[in-house]
């Protein structure tokens, strides 16, 4: 590679070294893990065209074997393109070129390196799917914070005539392993007394860092006043309620994050506990944005004994998967209903889809937004990090889950007259959407975009369509109706020519 001049000012101002760790260590970790071989020099090129979106005048092109660096009528700088299957050497030549274009361009400049680091990610994953992507140091450490869950000891304050009352209390977290209850009296927070200070605050004060421990002296009734130590926990966020409404349980799941499972499994057992028995189950997943992939399994081991969930596929072997129930159907086979809209995405889909395909349910809506890649995760040098699309999943019976998303059984997004009909036919042991949902179910990846659109016309993706409460009870009151919802009945009927 050719030397750098003037490394000494370049330290000063455009980080190399750190550019070239940050490049590097990136394109080591997509090159054997994007969907399809791009192969690391092309990466390399797509990202560096990021010099150009800052500065349209500086251009970088590969020719001849270099890599060379364009200003207005003149060539800025040109080094030797490293081998092809180099990622540490193609970062460091990434890098020598933008420090190269950083001092020639006062625009450059005035981004950083901050900035250009940010740009050839913007400009490399302009050419790849819309979920890879680059997140920076301050925002990582935000998101890794949001994934994890908070750290906190699991307990709710408000202030009762000038007192600050303990409220709530997250069952098995730290709080309630301690025996704090609603009701105590919470006077200091490591030795700083409550007294005059916001709710707000104190809430912030007791949380920290997961394992980080925090001294809370609380005076429970009219006792003494006593003052423990308890270590921060993951407290995950309450992301399942559920309740009995006529007869009927109902569950709401807002997204699938730590803990989702066995709060999904306690309220599940409890409604189909209760006396007398619920008639079936409706389970809300309408604005479920998704969120760990492994909650919506477990999840599912509630209520599939057996079958397949789902299916990961991708150009790594680490990415092939097959998840397969292996638990047990608290909800004693009741009747299930799976309510879905145009924002039901990822890990939500694949609920969706496990519970139709497996012929467990019934799911009640419209078309899912169809998010069904996989993104492999890395932290980068500086504390940066890259998601990368790494695999497509599959459903049960085949079909890709990415564009095309779950089509429902039972379709609310054509109108309360449609939706009768619908509901009326299957009574009578028909199905009004045997033919787009037989098609769906046999669609292959990869699908073109125009057979796609066209499945999805069939009952297009909406929020807030009505109807689905009263659809769902139809469907859990006539057994022969459920019945001819499911998707297997369904299929057979079409292969045997119905």
């Amino acid at each position: 590679m050719t030397p750098l001049p003037g490394a000494q000012a370049d330290q000063r101002g455009f980080d190399t070294a750190r550019v070239a760790a940050v490049w590097g260590a990136a394109l080591a970790f997509m090159a054997p893990r994007t969907l399809e071989p791009l192969g690391i020099p092309r990466m390399a090129v797509w990202g560096l065209s990021g010099i150009t979106a800052l500065d349209p005048d500086i251009a970088v092109q590969e020719k001849s074997g270099k890599l060379v660096l364009f200003g207005p009528n003149r060539v800025i700088y040109a080094t030797v393109a490293p081998p092809a299957g180099d990622a540490a050497k193609w970062g460091m030549a990434c890098a020598a070129v933008a420090s190269q274009a950083y001092k020639a361009s006062p625009v450059i400049k005035r981004a950083g390196t901050g900035g250009m680091i940010r740009s050839f990610f913007d400009e490399l994953f302009n050419h790849f799917d819309p979920y890879s992507r680059y997140v920076a140091p301050r925002d990582a450490a935000a998101e890794r914070a949001l994934r994890l869950g908070r750290g906190g000891i699991g307990m709710s304050l408000a202030r009762q005539n000038g007192l600050v009352v303990i409220t709530g209390v997250t069952p098995s977290s730290p709080a309630d392993r301690a025996g704090i209850a609603p009701g105590m009296q919470l006077l200091a927070i490591n030795g700083q007394e409550t007294v005059g200070q916001p709710v707000g605050q104190l809430q912030m004060d007791i949380a920290g860092p997961i394992g980080s421990s925090v001294d809370l002296t609380i005076r429970p009734g009219n006792s003494l006043p006593q003052t423990i130590t308890l270590n921060r926990a993951l407290v995950p966020t309450q992301s399942v309620s559920g309740q009995i409404d006529d007869g009927i349980g109902y569950i709401r799941v807002a997204g699938f994050d730590h803990g989702t499972a066995q709060q999904f499994a306690a309220t599940l057992a409890h409604l189909a506990q209760a006396q007398p028995a619920p008639k079936g189950i409706v389970i809300d997943l309408r604005g479920n944005r998704g969120g760990v992939l492994r909650q919506s399994v477990l999840s599912l081991d509630t209520l599939l004994s057996r079958g397949t969930i789902i299916r990961t596929v991708g150009r790594d072997p680490a990415a092939n998967k097959v998840w397969q129930a292996e638990g047990a159907d608290i909800a004693r086979g009741l009747p299930v209903v799976v309510l879905v809209d145009g924002s039901t995405a990822s890990a939500a889909e694949v609920f969706s889809a496990a519970v139709a395909d497996n012929d467990r349910g019934v799911v009640l809506g419209s078309a899912t937004l169809g998010k069904g890649l996989v993104q492999s995760v890395t932290e980068l040098p500086g504390g940066g990090e890259l998601f990368v699309t790494w695999s497509r999943m599959i459903a049960p019976r085949g079909w890709p889950l990415q564009s095309l998303g779950v089509f429902p059984q039972v379709c609310t997004s054509l109108g309360t007259d449609v939706l009768a009909n619908q509901i009326a036919a299957l009574k009578r042991g028909d199905d009004l959407l045997r033919k787009p949902l037989a098609e769906t179910r046999a669609s292959r990846a990869p699908m073109p975009l125009a057979e796609v659109l066209a499945l999805r016309e069939s009952c297009p993706a909406a929020i807030g369509a009505s109807g689905y409460e009263r659809a769902a009870r139809a469907l859990i009151d006539d057994p022969a109706a459920y019945r001819a919802a499911l998707i297997r009945p369904l299929l057979d009927d079409v292969r045997a020519g119905g």
